[in-house]
């Protein structure tokens, strides 16, 4: 995931791409002039992507040997009614984009988050209200999909610190837990739309990523983000609430700790397998559960350890890659003469399908 390599621009990226081992990019392109400002990057400009661009992608990507996927990750159903939006209508840029990179003929997914709307969670049968509210934003948007041969994929992350640490939820992306995701998908039958599940946020909601996957429709997992997490005991807020915002002056007096910025509210730091230190999961375990069920899809290195993406060293920010790449190396790819490597005969180019220029469509279009 591109994200990680901010830094960087696309050709760049290609480079450490190639120098981790990996053998594929989900390439972050999020809203130049979005919200966010956390682990975010915009490595391919939107605007003005043809035929042409796509067609000189894919063989940039041929060139390196790399898949590739698109995302960005945004409130798509809550916040501010122009951002929400605009936020929309860049979603819907992103499908037209991956239509033109092949689609899911050549496996070009996109990634999104769905996001929560608290105005309508704050009242009285609040997640049903966001589920129905999921539905009437998303319908349109899955049978444009749908109707270009793209699959979207939501990401299960809380989005735990997307507002003030004032309030006491920190639940502010809809499909952070599975019951969620499985009522979407009752919501809206269409198979255009899976799911990017990223165990890491299970554990710090002390929730076992392997009994998550036993109860996962396989058919919808698309892709496996790589990012672990190492909890923190704490013995004054618990660890299955949130710490709360209080004033400092009281809470030093007292000997408490309190949440300092909106991110600063659950008890675990961002890791990496095999990089620094122990997780609290077991990744063995885990891959071993995908394999039964028989996921095949790509594992996704989302670099947010507080070791080496949070460093801002280049250097670390690799290594920290690299490292993953290693520690899962023996459970993902067979033991040949040079060790756990990925068959190169695995190696599927990107067809250039040629796709034919379709015009950039917007929600007032589709409604």
């Amino acid at each position: 995931m591109t994200s990680a390599f901010d830094q960087l621009d696309i050709d760049q990226t290609i480079e450490k791409a190639k120098e981790a081992g990996v053998q594929g990019l989900d390439v972050c392109v999020f809203r130049k002039n979005g919200t966010r400002d956390d682990f975010v990057a915009t490595h391919l400009n939107y605007d003005g992507f043809d035929t042409n661009r796509a067609s000189q992608l894919i063989d940039k990507f041929n060139a390196a040997k790399l898949r590739l996927s698109v995302g960005a990750f945004d409130n798509l159903i809550g916040g501010e009614e122009e951002q929400k939006v605009k936020n929309q209508n860049h979603l819907l840029k992103l499908i037209r984009m991956a239509h033109l990179l092949g689609g899911d003929e050549n496996d070009v997914k996109v990634g999104t988050f769905v996001g929560y709307n608290h105005e309508l969670g704050n009242l009285e049968n609040g997640f049903e209200r966001n589920l129905e509210e999921y539905q009437r934003i998303f319908t349109p948007i899955i049978k444009y999909a749908e109707s270009l041969g793209v699959t979207v994929l939501y990401e299960n992350c809380p989005m735990e610190g997307w507002r003030s640490s004032g309030y006491s939820t920190t639940f502010n992306n809809l499909t952070g837990v599975l019951a969620a995701r499985k009522l979407m998908y009752e919501l809206i039958p269409s198979h255009a739309h899976g799911e990017i599940y990223d165990p890491s946020h299970d554990v710090w909601q002390n929730t076992d990523p392997v009994e998550v996957i036993k109860h996962t429709d396989l058919s919808r997992l698309k892709r496996i983000h790589v990012k672990s997490t190492r909890n923190i005991s704490d013995p004054f807020w618990g660890n299955m609430y949130p710490m709360q915002k209080v004033k400092a002056e009281l809470a030093k007096k007292a000997g408490v700790p309190y949440s300092t910025n909106e991110w600063d509210r659950h008890h675990y730091e961002a890791t990496l397998p095999g990089f620094g230190l122990c997780d609290s999961m077991d990744w063995r375990k885990f891959v071993m559960a995908l394999r039964e069920k028989g996921f095949e899809g790509p594992f996704e290195i989302e670099n947010e350890a507080k070791l080496s993406k949070q460093t801002g060293n280049m250097a670390a920010i690799l290594q920290g890659c690299k490292a993953a790449v290693q520690n899962l190396a023996p459970l993902l790819w067979t033991l040949q003469e040079d060790g756990y490597t990925y068959p190169q005969s695995d190696v599927k180019p990107l067809e250039n399908l040629k796709r034919k220029d379709i015009p950039i469509t917007t929600m007032s279009d589709l409604s």
